[in-house]
């Protein structure tokens, strides 16, 4: 019964989230009032302009900032009164993301650059290599372990960083821009594996990108203006229906 009641509660909830900078003639509203849920299992993209907020919602959701004011869920668990050692507790456990920049240390290998949040956590080295593999294999990357970061390509070393956020089996995956630093071949082999993830280990993903040939592998697309969402869509999951959408142009003006 208990699974079943966590299968129901969204992987993210979010009301009324608002942030504001600075103060004065210098204060800049982020984001004014996003009430939001992404169900498990589902695949978000959030676009907009620059400056629309769309970084802020992700760094808001995944606990690396604070809410001026509003709620963040992560499972059912209210993240806004944790104080910062059980809020580093939830993005460690909890969530995993992938940037735009791979943040791979270049003085260790993949695996251990896979394994380093298991081993942060407490695992055995030993045993943090075993998942890591794990991992590795599941994005396609696992030929590439004792390899260091400046012997991938821009691709490989974007697949290690996903598994590097699959290795804790989150809940949420955060991507921010994930192919902002890919060629168009290695981008398109991100969001395929990211669609694949979703489509076959029922992972949550929210990413927030400018390509719209990108948000359209997406099930849902939110749209962001001046700190605010102004659309948002249910995407069909034929391609011919994602083709049809972004000839409408689904990038907000």
């Amino acid at each position: 019964m208990l699974a079943l009641e966590q299968s129901k509660t969204p992987a993210i909830a979010v009301r009324g989230l608002a942030k504001t900078f600075g103060a004065g003639e210098t204060r800049v509203e982020a984001l004014r009032g996003i009430d939001l849920e992404v169900p498990r299992g589902q695949f978000v993209a959030v676009m907009g302009p620059s400056g629309s907020g769309k970084s802020t919602l992700l760094h808001l959701i995944g606990g690396l900032d604070r809410p001026t004011t509003g709620s963040v869920q992560i499972g059912g668990n209210d993240c806004d009164n944790l104080d910062d050692d059980a809020l580093a507790l939830v993005r460690r456990r909890q969530i995993g993301f992938v940037f735009q920049t791979f943040n791979l240390l270049d003085v260790l290998t993949a695996l251990e650059n896979v394994a380093l949040p298991l081993v942060i956590d407490g695992a055995t080295q030993a045993a943090a290599n075993e998942r890591a593999l794990a991992a590795m294999h599941a994005v396609g990357i696992e030929h590439r372990a004792s390899h260091r970061p400046t012997e991938l390509s821009g691709g490989e070393q974007q697949r290690v960083a996903v598994a590097r956020a699959l290795v804790t089996e989150p809940l949420v995956l955060l991507a921010d821009e994930p192919t902002g630093n890919l060629d168009t071949a290695h981008g398109d082999q991100v969001m395929q594996l990211l669609r694949q993830l979703v489509d076959e280990r029922g992972q949550t993903i929210f990413m927030v990108t400018h390509d719209p040939s990108h948000a359209v592998a997406a099930d849902r697309l939110i749209l962001l203006r001046d700190g605010m969402m102004v659309d948002e869509r249910q995407l069909a999951r034929d391609g011919e229906a994602r083709r049809a959408l972004l000839a409408q142009g689904v990038a907000p003006r």
